[in-house]
């Protein structure tokens, strides 16, 4: 398999050069070459299998010529031994044909997890390979950040530093990053918003002299092989209620759109997808497209659900090039009228076509917190605040009765206490793995949102100065 970039202009590489790559150097994403195809045949032969041996079998296409059928099988069985819940991905019906896909049985207890516990074994599988390092650069918006963390903690041949943006996490999210205090582990409290740490992370990349000198990777879902884990549970869930033989919608609580990617690149590799609907909170850019074609970046306000408080959707990119014919000129065009201006008008037919699969709906605080109390009154669920929002959107959703929909569930109550306590008296309670989180003590710097300090503080940490 190769793969390419949304912008046209780098080159085209392998799984194990994209992997340690992130970003293209273009600027761009890298997405597959081609689309791997599953028959419907293909599809039923998952039935039954552990969901650590069905997701190497939907990855296997992605990795050929750089890992075996087996490495893969291997390393996906390693990553999801773990998880707490043994079906790992667990289906929950909580409507005639609405069920919630529970994406947060994991060591960081987000769906984030899923991708991240596999792409840990993927950098220490491919660096000791090639006998190389890395310093990972990442930016979190609450969850990437602690699953990063705990994959590539204690490696030998990794270095992270994380940039979260100061005040807009939950304190559960922010302690599981801090209070983990290995060598190779590095925290940074960034003063602004998740969109200014993902500009500042974009910057280290596209300075190519800095990247190469300190051997930059990513973890974001700017980098592939965190797209690829995804799709495997789109192909879960669907092939639990009946694919191939009828077709599944997905809701999905999203900010910066690479979560509902995968399920799209899961229908462009034969799974029979009926709509993908995306949840938005307050920060509404990609429901404000799917109703207008236009899309405007406007000022980030701090929700209930922060992990969505993102006005710059990057994984958006990888959208824009497949429905533009995969034209890297005309999608780097756009995105540099975006990046001028903070706003960009897709051709209409193009838009067309997209809201043809996708429509968003939006919830503010008031409407998360009636639909996690709503639904804990009828059926005694919890849902955090992100979830409550994918759950909403699915029952706004005009769907024909006959398709199942399937609402992800991305992060554990617990991680948001005071929310769920707010909308519904509860208190959750964390995990016995987690039970001492608020004793254990912290490591964070705080620094400005500011490219050279940060190039200057990645530095030093790989030098061994820094914290």
């Amino acid at each position: 398999m190769r793969y390419v970039s949304t912008r046209g202009q780098a080159p085209v590489l392998d799984f194990d050069q994209v992997l340690l790559a992130g970003l293209a150097r273009d600027g761009g994403l890298y997405v597959p070459e081609s689309w791997p195809q599953f028959s419907a045949a293909d599809i039923r032969s998952l039935r039954g299998l552990s969901y650590a041996d069905f997701a190497a079998k939907v990855m296997e296409p992605f990795v050929a010529g750089c890992l075996t059928p087996d490495e893969i099988k291997a390393l996906c069985r390693d990553a999801y031994a773990g998880f707490t819940h043994p079906a790992v991905a667990p289906l929950k019906q909580v409507e005639s044909n609405l069920w919630v896909m529970e994406l947060f049985h994991g060591p960081t207890l987000a769906f984030k997890d899923y991708a991240l516990q596999l792409v840990g074994r993927l950098f220490d599988h491919v660096l000791t390979k090639h006998g190389k390092s890395v310093t990972i650069v990442g930016a979190t918006s609450g969850d990437t950040g602690s699953a990063a963390i705990e994959s590539c903690r204690d490696r030998k041949a990794v270095k992270i530093v994380i940039l979260h943006p100061k005040g807009r996490v939950s304190e559960v999210q922010r302690r599981q990053m801090t209070t983990v205090l290995s060598s190779n582990v590095r925290n940074l409290a960034v003063d602004g918003t998740f969109d200014d740490c993902q500009d500042i992370v974009k910057a280290l990349f596209n300075d190519h002299q800095f990247r190469d000198s300190h051997n930059l990777s990513a973890v974001n879902s700017i980098n592939w092989a965190r797209i690829m884990a995804q799709i495997a549970y789109y192909f879960w869930a669907a092939v639990a209620l009946g694919a191939p033989d009828r077709p599944v919608a997905f809701a999905v609580p999203t900010g910066n759109f690479g979560n509902v990617f995968a399920g799209y690149a899961a229908m462009r590799m034969g799974l029979p997808v009926a709509r993908l609907i995306v949840g938005s909170n307050r920060n509404d850019i990609l429901t404000r497209f799917f109703e207008t074609g236009s899309m405007t970046a406007q000022g980030v306000v701090p929700t209930l659900s922060p992990s969505m408080d993102i006005q710059v959707s990057s994984n958006f990119e990888r959208l824009l090039f497949e429905f533009l014919g995969r034209d890297g000129v005309a999608t780097a065009d756009l995105l540099a009228q975006f990046g001028k201006t903070g706003a960009m008008t897709i051709p209409p037919a193009t838009w067309t076509a997209i809201t043809a699969l996708f429509q968003g709906y939006r919830f503010d605080d008031a409407a998360t917190q009636g639909l996690m109390k709503a639904l804990h009154s009828q059926s005694g669920e919890i849902l955090d605040p992100h979830s409550a929002i994918g759950y909403g959107a699915a029952l706004a959703a005009k769907i024909p009765a006959d398709i199942p929909i399937v609402a992800l569930a991305t992060a554990h109550p617990a991680k948001f206490p005071d929310a769920i306590n707010a909308a519904t008296g509860i208190h959750p309670a964390l995990p016995p793995h987690l039970a001492d989180l608020f004793d254990r003590p912290e490591r964070m710097d705080a620094i400005a949102a500011n490219p050279s300090h940060i190039k200057e503080y990645v530095t030093n940490f790989t030098k061994g100065q820094a914290g």
